[in-house]
C-alpha cells in the first residue's frame, strides 16, 4: 500500500536543531531579546550627555527714522539688518536623585528577564515538537502492527480458499477472512494518512518544506530515576516561571527605587560655542559686529511639590513590590503541585508501559497458539481474528503507553528546568 523508497531519517538532534534555527516562535523571541539589549546599552541609559548644533540667519528691511541725543535727526528708507548665528551645545545631567541608575539597573534586569522569556519559549516549543515527533513515531510502528495483521490476514485468507477448494472448510471461512482483509486494509490506509497528516505537522513546526519525504526515529530512552531525583530537588532554582517571577521582583524593586528619585534635586551642567554676525544699517552705532567664544552654567533643579502625583506613584510601586512577592509565594506552590503531579503521572505511566510490554508476549503466545490450534481445526476462524486483534491491540497500547511515558518525562523535565540540558 505504501511504495519503499530510502528517506531521509530526521534524527532527534536534527529535529530540535532546525526547530531552534527556524522556528517562527523562537525567531521572533529572539528578536524580542535583540531589542532588550538595544535598551540596555549604555546609549540608552540617560548617562551620555546630549550635544546639538544650532544655526539660523535673519533679514530685515525697515524704514528708520532715529533721533540721537544731540537732536541730531537720521531717516533711512530701505535699512537693512542682516545676523548670522551658530553654536554647538552641551547638556548634561549631574545627578538626578538616582533616576537614571535604577532605570539603567532595571533595563539589565529586564535583559535577564527576556532571556528567560526566549528559554520559555525554546522550552515550550521544543516540548511541542516532541509531541509530535514521538506521535509520527507511534504512528509509524502502528503501521508496522498493521502491515503484520494485514500479512497475517492475506495467509489466512489464502489458506482458507486451498482449504476450501479441497473441501476442508465451507464458504464462511473464506467469507470471513475477506471481510477481515478489507477491514485490516482500511485501518492500515487510515494509519498512513494519519502519519502523513502528522509528518506535516512536524514540518510547520521546524518550519521546512511541506512535501517533505523523511522517516523518524523510534527508539526512546528514558532518565534514571536518581538523576530524576535530583532534578526535582534542584527545580526551586531552575524553574522558569520560579526564575521569572523572581526577576520581576527584581525589576519591580529598581522601579520603586527610580520612582524616589523625584523627591531629590537634579543638578545639570550646560556649555555652548557659538559664533553670532550681524551688519547694521547707519541708523545703529556699529554698522557690523562679530563674536565668538565659550558660554557655561550650572543649574539645580528642585521640584518641592509636583502636586502629588510622584508621591502617589511612589505609593503605586511599592504595593506592586508587595504584590510581585505574593505572586512569588502563588507560583512556588504551583510549580510544587505541577512537579508532584507530573512526576507521579510519569510514574503511572511507566509502569503502564512496563504492563503492556508484559501483555504483547502474553497476547503474542496466545495468538501463535491459536494459529497452531486453527490450523489443526480445534478453533474456528472467529477465535483465530479474535487472538489476531487481541494482539494488535496490544502493541498499539504498547507504542501508545511507550510514547506517553516519554512525553510525561519531558513535561517532568521542563518543569525541573532541566528540558534543555539532556541528551534526548
Amino acid at each position: 500500500l505504501v511504495s519503499v523508497q530510502a528517506q531521509e531519517v530526521l534524527t532527534k538532534e536534527a529535529a530540535i536543531q532546525e526547530t531552534l534555527e527556524n522556528n517562527f516562535g523562537i525567531i521572533i523571541a529572539n528578536n524580542d531579546l535583540e531589542i532588550a539589549d538595544n535598551n540596555q546599552d549604555l546609549l540608552n541609559s540617560g548617562y551620555l550627555p546630549s550635544l546639538t548644533g544650532l544655526a539660523g540667519a535673519s533679514y530685515n528691511l525697515e524704514d528708520q527714522e532715529v533721533t540721537f541725543n544731540d537732536g541730531t535727526l537720521n531717516v533711512v528708507d530701505g535699512a537693512e539688518t542682516k545676523q548670522y548665528n551658530a553654536s554647538v551645545n552641551l547638556n548634561y545631567t549631574l545627578f538626578d536623585g538616582l533616576g537614571r541608575w535604577y532605570n539603567y539597573k532595571r533595563l539589565k534586569e529586564a535583559y535577564n528577564l527576556g532571556e528567560l522569556q526566549v528559554r520559555q519559549t525554546i522550552e515550550t516549543t521544543i516540548l511541542q515538537l516532541f509531541s509530535v515527533y514521538y506521535e509520527v513515531a507511534r504512528i509509524t510502528e502502528n503501521i508496522d502492527v498493521l502491515k503484520q495483521t494485514f500479512n497475517n490476514t492475506k495467509n489466512r485468507l489464502t489458506r482458507a480458499q486451498y482449504s476450501f477448494e479441497y473441501g476442508q472448510v465451507n464458504k464462511l471461512e473464506v467469507l470471513n477472512a475477506e471481510v477481515d482483509i478489507v477491514t485490516d486494509s482500511i485501518n492500515l490506509l487510515n494509519a498512513e494518512q494519519q502519519l502523513r497528516n502528522t509528518k506535516r505537522d512536524l514540518t510547520v513546526i521546524v518550519n521546512s518544506d511541506l512535501r517533505r519525504s523523511f522517516e523518524v526515529d523510534t527508539t526512546v530512552r528514558f532518565i534514571g530515576v536518581l538523576e530524576l531525583d535530583r532534578f526535582v530537588k534542584t527545580a526551586d532554582t531552575n524553574n522558569i516561571r520560579l526564575l521569572q517571577a523572581r526577576k520581576n521582583i527584581d525589576i519591580t524593586d529598581y522601579d520603586y527605587k527610580a520612582s524616589k528619585s523625584v523627591f531629590l534635586p537634579s543638578v545639570g551642567l550646560s556649555g555652548s560655542y557659538g559664533w553670532n554676525k550681524g551688519t547694521f544699517p547707519t541708523t545703529s552705532f556699529a554698522s557690523s559686529r562679530t563674536t565668538t567664544g565659550f558660554a557655561a552654567g550650572l543649574s539645580l533643579t528642585w521640584d518641592l511639590f509636583d502636586g502629588g502625583s510622584g508621591i502617589t506613584t511612589v505609593k503605586n510601586l511599592r504595593i506592586q513590590k508587595d504584590t510581585q512577592a505574593l505572586l512569588l509565594q502563588q507560583i512556588e506552590n504551583e510549580v510544587s503541585r505541577d512537579i508532584v503531579n507530573a512526576q507521579d503521572a510519569y510514574d503511572n505511566r511507566l509502569e503502564v508501559f512496563h504492563l503492556q510490554e508484559q501483555n504483547v508476549v502474553t497476547a503474542q503466545n496466545n495468538y501463535d497458539r491459536s494459529q497452531e490450534r486453527y490450523k489443526l481445526g480445534q478453533i474456528t476462524s472467529v477465535e483465530l481474528r479474535q487472538a489476531q486483534l487481541n494482539l494488535l491491540n496490544a502493541k498499539t497500547n504498547k507504542n501508545l503507553a511507550k510514547y506517553e511515558a516519554k512525553l510525561a518525562e519531558l513535561e517532568l523535565l521542563q518543569l525541573t528546568g532541566q528540558l534543555l540540558n539532556i541528551d534526548f
